[in-house]
């Protein structure tokens, strides 16, 4: 999906979210402004109406009611008649604001009055509280009014049209700031989603530009330019095993086919040279098959962990294998304790194989294999006391067909792909193998570790 989908949604269902908050609190609010304001006027009218019946309880006002703000309209009507008998100057003349009694043995009473009876406009509206008052002053029973006008926003709609305006702008603002921090939120993935459009498999070169600001956009982008990295060494790396199996492989076809061709071409041929020819022949056959089994290998270890993992003692494996003097005089193992791995038994095999191989063919006189614990780690070392390994050349060994010099002296028929191979089983297993300077006996060393296995309680 586009960014600019993205930010549409994203905008609309912020603004829905906030439109539905922002209604919810709205009508609450609405609703606590215009109770606390009715309260409020209640208890200002109340305070009156108190004040006013004290004072009648005891002494009578004169012909008018002083009055301070903001209640302006009081009077003092006489229960029986309905007389008004004594009023403020704003109900001069008037009759009573309001003929509602008190109901039962409540004294006060707490009414709405609208209109030009409280002398006001026709608009107008006045909360009236008043309180009854037994044998007062006057003689006999009265009642005392007081008269608070109401706020406009509470007689009318006003307060509602203001309250939806204010939500209507504040919502609009909010949708216009969310567009914009959506839009420039989104703005570095365009980039990114332009960059890779223009990536291929030829141009896998090509990163993504990453964004100064540190969120999770700009983690995608690393993340992506890692795994292009990851991709490009990847196809670089298949480039130059393709490149390198196809000359591999063409110089013996070559070689056998000429062969074939001058023997084919031969009028008189001679039987003992023919078979030197199929001797050779074969010695091609099988470093053809020997080439072809190891690519297959790599193809295997390149698409697929290891099978049949079981528990096996890496000592007891390297005394058995390689303890047989006579398969090899000048090799000496090193075994002093059990040392336990979980991996397949047949591909560490090879590994240990091709490594004592490797250095049977490099050595002067001797060979050291050592199988030791170092922490939670399995090592096996290899050491000759042949020449050694440059330092220069120490990673160089393990690329595919790559061959040193001294190499192609003494194994004119390797392929180049034990080591990798190698290192591709143990890499597989999650251990590493390098090649190094031998300290004990001066050439080279190469050394394996591995994971040792958990213990037998701990994979219950």
């Amino acid at each position: 999906m586009r960014p600019r989908s993205i930010r549409a949604r994203v905008t609309t269902g912020a603004i829905l979210a906030f439109a539905v908050i922002l209604c919810a609190v709205l009508v609450v609010g609405a609703v606590l402004i215009r109770d606390l304001a009715q309260e409020q006027n209640i208890d200002r009218a109340d305070a009156v109406a108190r004040e006013m019946a004290a004072h009648v309880a005891t002494e009578r006002y004169g012909n008018t009611i002083p009055v301070s703000e903001p209640i302006t309209r009081m009077q003092v009507v006489d229960h029986e008649s309905g007389e008004v008998l004594a009023a403020s100057d704003a109900l001069r003349g008037l009759a009573p604001i309001t003929e509602e009694e008190p109901a039962g043995d409540d004294r006060r009473i707490s009414t709405p009055v609208c209109g030009d009876i409280a002398g006001g406009g026709e608009g107008d509206c006045f909360l009236v509280v008043g309180y009854e008052v037994p044998d007062s002053a006057y003689g006999d029973d009265v009642t005392v009014l007081a008269a608070s006008r109401t706020p406009g926003f509470l007689a009318t709609n006003v307060l509602e049209l203001v309250l939806v305006g204010a939500a209507a702008l504040l919502t609009v603002g909010t949708g216009l700031v969310i567009w914009y921090g959506v839009g420039r939120a989104l703005r570095p993935v365009r980039g990114i989603s332009s960059e890779m459009e223009h990536i291929t498999a030829s141009d896998l070169h090509r990163r993504l530009p990453v964004p100064k600001t540190g969120d999770e956009i700009a983690e995608l982008a690393r993340t992506a330019n890692e795994s292009l990295d990851r991709l490009e060494s990847s196809v670089t790396r298949q480039r130059r095993f393709v490149s390198d199996a196809s000359h591999e492989l063409r110089s013996p076809i070559t070689g056998m086919r000429t062969k074939l061709e001058v023997e084919l071409s031969d009028p008189e041929p001679d039987l003992r040279a023919r078979e030197r020819l199929l001797t050779g022949l074969l010695s091609d056959t099988e470093r053809l098959e020997n080439i072809v089994n190891d690519l297959l290998e790599m193809a295997r270890l390149e698409t697929g962990g290891p099978a049949q993992v079981e528990r096996i003692d890496l000592a007891e494996v390297v005394a058995r294998e390689f303890g047989d003097h006579c398969r090899c005089p000048a090799l000496r193992t090193h075994t002093p304790e059990p040392v336990t791995v979980q991996v397949n038994r047949l591909r560490i095999v090879r590994v240990l194989t091709n490594l004592v191989a490797n250095a049977e063919r490099h050595m002067d006189s001797r060979i050291d294999v050592y199988v030791r614990k170092d922490g939670d780690t399995a090592v096996v070392e290899v050491h000759d006391d042949g020449s050694g390994i440059p330092e220069q050349d120490r990673e160089r060994v393990f690329e595919r067909f790559s061959r040193l010099a001294e190499s192609k002296e003494r194994d004119p028929g390797g392929s180049g792909l034990g080591l990798p191979i190698s290192r591709e089983i143990v890499q597989v297993h999650g251990g590493t193998l390098t090649a190094g300077n031998s300290l004990l006996l001066g050439g080279a060393v190469f050394t394996v570790r591995l994971p040792l296995a958990p213990p037998e309680d701990e994979r219950r």
